[in-house]
C-alpha cells in the first residue's frame, strides 16, 4: 500500500492494522545524540490511549512503547528509530456480523473498490488506531522541538455544537474532552455520554496553537508550510478541513481588517495564523480542524451489502462516541512532525 510514509528529512513510515498483532512507526532523519527512552514517547501515547474515560472507546490498549532501533545508551543514533506498539486486546468477532457489508460514513466501501478486498477486522489501516505510530513518531519530533524552543499544544475548541467560551491551558489535560474551558467541558461530556447512551456519536473542533516558531520556515510554492499542516491534517481519517488564523471567517473581512500590520516590533494583529505566503512570521501558528462524527455508530443505518443487496446495519463494537478527545494528541503529533521537518529542510537549504 503506497502512501504510508509521510516528511522529507524528517520522516515516519506507519504500520499495522487495529486488530493485527502490533501498529508502529519508523522514524528516520532523527538527530543523533539526542537523549530520548521509551517514558518520554510513553507520556504520548498515554494521552492517546483508549479506554481513559466514559467519552472514549471502552477497549484497553496500554500502548506500551518498545523501542527496537536507533537508540544506544539512552541517545539516538541518527539511524532510523523502529518503535512497535503490540495489540492485546483484540475483538476481531465483533465484526464478523458486518464483515459483508459497507458501513455508512467509513472507508469499508472505499477501501474495496481500490484493493479488491479489505480487513473488515476494525477497518484494518482505516482505523483510528493507526495513529498509535504517529502519536509515538511525533513524540521524537516534539523532543527535537523542544530543544528549538518550540511548543506545540491543541485542544478541543467544540464538541456537538458546544464551544468553549473561555481559553485556559492548564486545564486541557485535567478533563475527560481536553478542552481550554471547564465549564464547557462539562457540557460537552454530558452531550458525549447522552448521544452514547442512544448509540450515536457527534464531531467538533479542535485547535491547535504553536509557539516559537521561527520565521523564515516552509516553501513558497507547492510546500507551503500551512500547504504541509494542511496535508498532514487531512491524512487523519476523521479531520474534514482546517483553516488558520481567521480562517473561512476571512472571507467576509475587508483587506483593512485582515492585513496584519507591522510596527518597530513586530505584526500588531495574527489574522494569518502565523504563515504568510506559505512561511511563517515568528507569529503563534493558529489553525483549527474540523472532526467528522464517528462513522460506526450501533443505531440502525440503511446500506448495501458487497452483492449490491440492501441491508440494515447496526455495528456493534467498541467506539469512541466523540473522536475530539483523543485526536488531540494526534493533532500535536502531525504538527511536530511538519515542523521538524521544515526546521531540517530549511538548514539543508541554507548549507
Amino acid at each position: 500500500m503506497a502512501g504510508n510514509t509521510f516528511g522529507e528529512m524528517f520522516r515516519i513510515t506507519t504500520f499495522g492494522e487495529s486488530h493485527g498483532e502490533s501498529v508502529g512507526v519508523i522514524v528516520d532523519g532523527v538527530t543523533p545524540g539526542v537523549e530520548i527512552d521509551e517514558a518520554y514517547i510513553q507520556v504520548q501515547m498515554d494521552r492517546r490511549k483508549p479506554g481513559q474515560s466514559s467519552v472514549t472507546t471502552p477497549r484497553k490498549e496500554s500502548d506500551t512503547v518498545y523501542i527496537q532501533s536507533g537508540v544506544f545508551e539512552g541517545k539516538t543514533t541518527g539511524t532510523p528509530l523502529f518503535i512497535i506498539l503490540h495489540n492485546k486486546d483484540m475483538r476481531p468477532s465483533a465484526y464478523s456480523d458486518i464483515q459483508h457489508s459497507f458501513r455508512p460514513g467509513h472507508a469499508d466501501f472505499t477501501y474495496l473498490q481500490k484493493y479488491g478486498l479489505r480487513d473488515h477486522r476494525g477497518s484494518g489501516r482505516a482505523s483510528g488506531r493507526e495513529t498509535a505510530g504517529r502519536v509515538a513518531g511525533g513524540a521524537i519530533a516534539r523532543k527535537l522541538l523542544e530543544r528549538r524552543g518550540v511548543q506545540v499544544v491543541a485542544y478541543t475548541q467544540e464538541v456537538g455544537g458546544i464551544a468553549g467560551r473561555t481559553f485556559d491551558e492548564s486545564v486541557i489535560e485535567q478533563n475527560a474532552v481536553r478542552a481550554a474551558d471547564p465549564e464547557a467541558a462539562v457540557e460537552m461530556i454530558q452531550k458525549i455520554e447522552h448521544l452514547a447512551s442512544i448509540g450515536d456519536s457527534c464531531g467538533g473542533i479542535v485547535e491547535c496553537r504553536i509557539r516559537g516558531v521561527q520565521p523564515g520556515l516552509g516553501e513558497p510554492v507547492f510546500d507551503k508550510l500551512d500547504a504541509e499542516l494542511a496535508k498532514a491534517m487531512l491524512s487523519i481519517g476523521a479531520v474534514k478541513g482546517i483553516e488558520f488564523g481567521a480562517g473561512f471567517a476571512a472571507a467576509a473581512m475587508q483587506g483593512s481588517e485582515h492585513n496584519d500590520e507591522m510596527d518597530s516590533e513586530g505584526f500588531v494583529t495574527n489574522y494569518a495564523g502565523g504563515i504568510i505566503g506559505g512561511i511563517s512570521t515568528g507569529e503563534e501558528i493558529v489553525f483549527r480542524v474540523a472532526v467528522k462524527p464517528t462513522s460506526s455508530i450501533s443505531l440502525p443505518q440503511q446500506t448495501r451489502n458487497v452483492d449490491g443487496e440492501e441491508v440494515e446495519i447496526r455495528t456493534i463494537g467498541r467506539h469512541d462516541p466523540c473522536i475530539c478527545p483523543r485526536i488531540v494528541p494526534v493533532i500535536e503529533a502531525m504538527a511536530c512532525i511538519v515542523l521538524e521537518d521544515h526546521y531540517k529542510r530549511q538548514a539543508a537549504m541554507l548549507g
